[in-house]
């Protein structure tokens, strides 16, 4: 999607002895399990397991497509990144503890949840699916621990919201060095600072996930009289940034769901369709190929609406020789796309409309090329510029005495937005990561070139109000040469026009 809107692999870990507070916690003294639960029927686990989702999980996989060893590996890369990470002292010789909590579910009204969304950073290192859950890691020379805290098994409470999979079946699903219930993790900190007082604390207190859990934190920090946590979401995005082979097959898989949902939705696209309709089709299609939903609240603009960059409220009728500007993607197991494609609701370009849409496709088509020599997202961005520039001058949409800076601002007139954004399981992936940097084998990045003709641009001619066309695609970057993972979503101007008009005399 537009950059505007969207805005630790697999080295074993050692098995290595943790704090005295963990063998403290983790004694015989704590019972594992809620007094009040009964444990008188075949273990449960708070999401899918390949015994109980044969269909979702291979027998030797904790998430789909991804095996336990390789969010251990993960996790030890992580911690090998924290061990030599200095900022103005050398910071090698001083333990740090990593904290990072799992997300909470969110309610829109009394009792009535959202769908639940595990946080990113978490699931990355765990592979745990369950709300309110914390993993803290500790890195002391080469000493380095997983601790994963959990909720107690409760059969009241999963009577009411599902299994749990409890504090002791975590450690061997999990794969982390020690599991303890969610009530001892203020105790473990507060004894791991004072058995620890030159530790280095990173968490991320910009970004709130459990308002309970960053409270208690800033008591022990202002109790430990220190300044402050230092956040480790840039060194865990430089990890995430690069996908490996498993993650590329699953980033494939979700690019390939969105793709064929939305050429489904140009083919049943007709003139008198609402918005609302296209949405719900492009919807249905998603989750009927294996989406558990939508990435993102999909951009579907009629006619004179695809020059709004943020709309989305898809609740207008689109008329005969309109175009839809559909910015559409998908989550899939945790991995996500994100696709747009414009095309005639009719079936058949005006001049304008197919005009203005060669122009984005051969810009896009150069853009992904460049690629190949692994130029920064930003070098991407001027390129595009200049390129639209250049043909917006070709069809006097732009004075051609024009050119430099003044040509490139009028083309940032027609294009307002960034023409590309890392992508991985957040549709704006790995934010902390500049786009100024070269790409490098193994990340994904969208491509995005587009042209909003608004009536307010004195530049353009009447004939091209109002049009609005994005075309983007979602890429592997490569040795040799990327690899478009949205491919199978047509795009040439007779694809297009062909697969529209399936529908058009029915």
């Amino acid at each position: 999607m537009f950059s505007t809107v969207k805005s630790i692999a697999r080295l074993a870990t050692n098995k290595l002895h943790l704090p005295n507070v963990a063998r403290c916690l983790s004694s015989k003294a704590v019972s594992r399990q809620h007094p009040s639960y009964q444990d008188t029927v075949q273990q449960t686990y708070g999401q899918p397991v390949p015994r109980t989702h044969p269909h979702l999980l291979k027998s030797d996989e904790l998430v789909t497509g991804i095996k336990l060893d390789e969010f251990q590996r993960r996790r030890s890369r992580f911690m090998e990144k924290i061990a030599k990470t200095g900022y103005e002292t050398p910071l090698e010789a001083n333990p740090h503890i990593v904290i990072i909590p799992a997300a909470s579910k969110v309610y829109m009204s009394d009792h009535i949840p959202y769908v639940f969304r595990q946080n990113t950073d978490f699931f990355y290192f765990t592979g745990c699916q369950e709300p309110d859950s914390i993993l803290v890691m500790t890195v002391k020379g080469d000493k380095r621990s997983a601790i994963l805290f959990m909720r107690y098994k409760d059969s009241h409470a999963e009577l009411w919201d599902g299994p749990r999979t409890g504090v002791d079946e975590a450690q061997s699903m999990f794969g982390v060095e020690e599991t303890l219930p969610i009530g001892d993790f203020e105790h473990f900190v507060l004894s791991y600072m004072t058995e620890h007082k030159k530790a280095i604390i990173w968490y991320d207190k910009e970004e709130v996930i459990q308002t309970k859990i960053h409270n208690k934190l800033n008591e022990i920090v202002k109790l430990s009289h220190r300044q402050s946590f230092n956040c480790p979401k840039t060194l865990v995005h430089q990890l995430r940034l690069i996908k490996s082979p498993s993650e590329i097959e699953l980033m494939k898989k979700t690019c390939e769901i969105a793709s064929k949902a939305i050429a489904k939705t140009m083919e049943v696209s007709v003139p008198g369709m609402s918005e609302h309709e296209l949405f719900a089709t492009v919807d249905y299609q998603c989750r009927m190929k294996g989406a558990e939903f939508l990435a993102y609240p999909p951009v579907v603009a009629g006619g004179k609406n695809a020059t709004i960059i943020h709309y989305i409220a898809n609740n207008q009728i689109v008329q005969d020789k309109e175009m839809i500007l559909m910015d559409a993607g998908c989550e899939y197991r945790g991995y996500t796309s994100d696709i747009t494609r414009t095309w005639p609701i009719n079936g058949t370009f005006t001049r304008e409309q197919r005009i203005l849409y060669e122009i984005v496709l051969d810009v896009q088509k150069i853009l992904i090329d460049k690629l190949k020599d692994m130029p920064s997202l930003d070098m991407i961005y001027n390129e595009m510029c200049h390129l639209l520039g250049v043909r917006l001058q070709e069809e006097l949409l732009i004075p051609k005495d024009l050119n430099g800076s003044k040509l490139l601002a009028a083309a940032y007139a027609y294009c307002p937005h960034h023409v590309s954004h890392y992508l991985g399981m957040d549709v704006h992936d790995t934010s902390k990561i500049s786009r100024s940097i070269r790409v490098q084998p193994g990340m994904v990045v969208t491509v995005e070139p587009g042209i909003y003709v608004d009536p307010k641009n004195t530049m353009a001619p009447r004939e091209f109000h109002n049009l609005g066309i994005r075309i983007e695609d979602d890429v592997l970057v490569q040795e040799n040469a990327p690899l478009i993972l949205s491919s199978s979503c047509p795009k040439e101007v007779a694809e297009i026009e062909s697969l529209a008009k399936m529908n058009q005399s029915k």
